[in-house]
């Protein structure tokens, strides 16, 4: 008899659990849990150093709400992406399926993110590039679930071909690497320089990453053109201006880019690119206050100024923040916290930007000279330059 009444006491005590936990919402639960972001960023090759500003300054973002946004923990799952397109669907799939994050952020390599953003799609995973400046990605293969906290291609290629013009060139020569980012920047930089007047008179490519420059400056030295525009990054972007500048190509005809030659690059250019000017939306010596309180406390963390690739990380967190608050931490109410993401106006090191209706960044693109190991501003290339967003039918 008292083993059937243990017996019957111990399955009412299940039951009153079963039933008092079937009072418990279904979104409390889910509020305790944390969000998972999937950090898919380059770890090693010649992009690695972006990835990992890009890394620190979204994690730093996060530290300083307290590790929580809108009273979530975030949790990281990483991945790197080693700026193979090829890896790009298996390693995304592994972040999304696998490992179910929320939310994925990436990458650098405009070949990666399209990849990425596939995925995403087909997913409805909520994707926020922090740097890979494709204009597919909000153009052809825009989404409401598809964010940038970066640029396109075209926006500081564009402004520095205004630029140059201002600067009295009329004839110049491009140089990238031939991927979609090198592609759409030369066709930015052409489109604005041939608009004022100016002609490219060459454009010539190379295999990325190759790093072997010698027959290209070769050419661009018997074609004698008025200004030299390029894109690159990274390590080899250092590498070409060491290569440019040995070539006695430095004092006889202006090299212009994106500032992503420069960016994060200078001291490895060991002087050679002292002078420089570059277009990009970020500088040295901005005048506000939340750049100087993101450098500080960047600064302090990790030893290293920040760059334009941690500017934009620490925004991926930052839009990241908004769409959470929205919806109180709720990250299945989808449409309400993107349409919050949408409407937002992100307070950035950069300055102040809103994003379009394809959710690229419209901002100010500066003008820049390259002094010791900083890229001081020196004005403003283009004010609130939106994308064309061509293709994108949102």
């Amino acid at each position: 008899m008292r083993k059937d009444l243990q017996a019957r006491r111990a399955f009412v005590r299940t039951m009153v659990a079963v039933a008092m936990a079937s009072l418990v919402p279904l979104g409390a639960a889910q509020a305790a849990d944390p969000v998972k972001v999937g950090l898919m960023l380059p770890a090693t090759g010649t992009f690695a150093a972006l990835g990992t500003a890009i890394s620190n300054a979204f994690r730093l973002y996060v530290e300083e709400q307290g590790g929580t946004l809108a009273g979530r923990e975030i949790q990281y799952a990483t991945v790197d992406d080693e700026s193979d397109p090829a890896k790009a669907t298996e390693n995304a799939n592994r972040l999304v399926v696998r490992d179910r994050v929320d939310v994925l952020v990436g990458t650098v390599h405009s070949g990666v993110a399209l990849a990425m953003a596939r995925v995403a799609r087909q997913r409805d995973t909520l994707f926020i590039v922090p740097n890979a400046g494709a204009g597919d990605l909000t153009g052809s293969l825009c989404a409401p679930n598809l964010f940038r906290t970066s640029f396109t291609n075209w926006q500081p290629a564009y402004a520095m071909g205004q630029a140059a013009l201002e600067r009295g060139a009329k004839s110049a020569v491009t140089l990238t690497w031939n991927y979609a980012a090198g592609q759409e920047a030369v066709k930015g930089f052409a489109q604005a320089f041939e608009a004022g007047g100016g002609k490219v008179v060459r454009e010539l490519a190379l295999p990325f990453p190759n790093v072997e420059f010698q027959a290209y400056l070769t050419e661009i030295a018997s074609l004698k053109p008025d200004a030299v525009y390029v894109f690159f990054a990274g390590a080899g972007a250092a590498k070409f201006v060491r290569d440019y500048a040995a070539a006695g190509l430095k004092d006889s005809i202006p090299l212009y880019s994106s500032g992503f030659l420069t960016d994060g690059t200078l001291e490895a250019m060991g002087g050679a690119g002292e002078g420089l000017i570059t277009a990009l939306h970020y500088a040295d010596g901005l005048d506000n206050a939340r750049d100087q309180a993101f450098r500080e406390k960047y600064q302090a963390k990790y030893g290293i100024a920040p760059d334009v690739y941690a500017v934009q990380g620490y925004d991926a967190a930052q839009l990241l923040h908004v769409g959470l608050e929205a919806v109180g931490g709720d990250v299945r109410k989808k449409a309400e916290m993107r349409a919050a993401m949408r409407a937002a106006t992100i307070d950035s090191p950069r300055g102040a930007f809103t994003l379009s209706a394809a959710h690229n960044p419209v901002q100010d693109i500066y003008l820049r000279r390259a002094e010791g190991n900083q890229n001081l501003v020196i004005g403003i290339a283009a004010e609130k330059l939106a994308d064309p967003a061509e293709g994108c039918n949102m």
